[in-house]
Formats: structure tokens, sequence, C-alpha cells
């Protein structure tokens, strides 16, 4: 698990960014266990309050399924995995929209711009 985390948010929410992120781009794929919330605590030197946070509110999201004792599980279910993905895909546009538009750079210079970006983290395997 490679979560790093800043001072900028709460350590909650990047728990949940992370999760969402991995559930996204199917690197957990669905119905597999996630790690045990003492384990993910552990694993990042977080206090398990935080860790229960994060996962209490990911059930109430539906990214995560919790039945008794039993490990808790990503969601199988692919409107929610579709949500997720579009809510985060959306998040990212509106931050580059903002961004370049207060450089009032017009839209034709933008977009070949985006495209070769774009190509050359696909090349590098970063997408």
């Amino acid at each position: 698990m490679r979560l790093k985390l800043d001072s900028r948010a709460p350590v909650y929410v990047q728990v949940i960014r992370y999760f969402k992120e991995q559930i996204a781009s199917g690197a957990l794929e669905k119905g597999k266990e996630i790690p045990s919330r003492r384990e993910l605590a552990n694993t990042l030197k977080i206090n398990p309050n935080t860790v229960q946070r994060a996962y209490k509110e990911m059930e109430e999201l539906g990214l995560i399924n919790t039945e008794g004792n039993l490990p808790s599980k990503v969601t199988k279910d692919d409107v929610i995995i579709r949500q997720v993905r579009e809510g985060l895909l959306t998040e990212a546009i509106d931050t580059f929209v903002t961004s370049v538009q207060a450089l009032q750079i017009p839209l034709e210079e933008v977009i070949p711009l985006l495209k070769e970006s774009y190509e050359k983290e696909r090349e590098s395997g970063g997408i």
C-alpha cells in the first residue's frame, strides 16, 4: 500500500480518496478483501479510530461492504464504481480548467498540449 499522507487534508479523507482511486482504476478489484482496520492503522502508522472513520464513511458510500466479523471487501456494484470514477474525473477536470482559465489560455492551445502530455504519461506507464 503506497499512501503518502500530507497535512493539507484530514487523514481519514486521504484514506478514503486513496481507496476511491484504487477502486476507480481497477487496482482494487470488485469483491477483493481490503486490510483490516487495525492492519491498515499499523501499516500507515495512524490512529485506528481514523481508519475506523474512513471505513465507516466508505461503507456509507457503498464503496466497501462488511458483513459481521468478516473482512471488508470492495463493492461489486458497477454503478457505484462508475460514480466514483466519474466523480474523481470531474474533480480533476474542474481543477485543471480553473488553473488553465486563470492563465487565460485559449482552449485551442490547451487541447493539443493536453493530448501530448496524456500520451507521454501513458507511454511512461503512468496511465
